[in-house]
């Protein structure tokens, strides 16, 4: 396995490889998830821990479980937390569709997920397994995601997922069936003449219905990263600062 370290701040170092790497999807969903401090936290398909890793940069959740099918993926992971120097992190090789054992069910306050993005059976599928099962639902379609959620989550808890527009009403009936109501929604645009390309979204299991639409997420203007965009690169604590300027 060939892997480079990629440092994203704060000291905190990311393990990438060929398999298992991450782009601006996992800052957008990170941030989206409005993390607490006393939150516990599990991410399913945790690749090499990129989402974990970033909220470690700043007032850090209470624990976090990183799961993900992938032996590779948690030992990319195992590297991160190390060469960081971190804790309240716990790397687990599961499928999400069973769970683990010991598993905090009922317990848990936000699950997160950067899922698939494309069905299983469509389009182009790499030849390399990991990254076919990393792009395509091979062992994680939509109705799998909101029902191990439903069974982690307390009542009132939070799952937030991001996806591809065409697949949204895939998580949005996801969640309703598994007892999650989807509460706030956000789409992503390169600028603000184009298509949304992502939409983020957070359902609250036992919650009532109502859908919040959120202001779309502008990631460029005149080719240029928008002040909210350049925030999710920087910790929390200096966005905020900068904010109130």
């Amino acid at each position: 396995m060939e892997v480079k370290a990629e440092p994203i701040g704060g000291g905190i170092v990311v393990y990438t490889s060929q398999e298992h790497r991450f782009g601006t999807d996992a800052f957008l969903l990170t941030h989206f998830s409005r993390y607490r401090e006393k939150d516990t936290v599990c991410e399913f398909g945790t690749g090499c821990g990129i989402i974990p890793l970033l909220m470690q940069k700043h007032r850090p959740p209470k624990h976090i479980y990183a799961l993900d099918i992938q032996q590779q993926a948690i030992e990319q992971t195992k590297m991160g937390i190390a060469e960081s120097g971190i804790s309240g992190i716990t790397p687990i090789h599961a499928d999400l569709r069973t769970l683990w054992e010991g598993a905090p069910l009922g317990q848990t306050d936000l699950v997160i997920c950067n899922p698939p993005y494309q069905p299983c059976g469509s389009g182009y599928e790499c030849g390399l397994e990991a990254q076919r099962i990393a792009r395509h639902g091979v062992h994680c379609m939509p109705e799998d995601v909101c029902g191990a959620a439903a069974r982690l989550l307390n009542f009132g808890g939070r799952l937030c997922v991001c996806g591809r527009p065409e697949r949204l009403p895939d998580y949005i009936c996801g969640m309703r069936a598994a007892g999650v109501e989807p509460k706030r929604l956000q789409f992503v645009q390169k600028n603000a003449q184009d298509m949304p390309w992502l939409f983020l979204l957070e359902g609250k299991k036992g919650a009532k219905p109502f859908l919040q639409m959120e202001k779309p997420f502008i990631m460029y203007e005149n080719g240029v990263l928008t002040p909210q965009a350049q925030a999710l690169y920087m910790n929390r604590e200096q966005a905020e600062q900068e904010a109130m300027q």
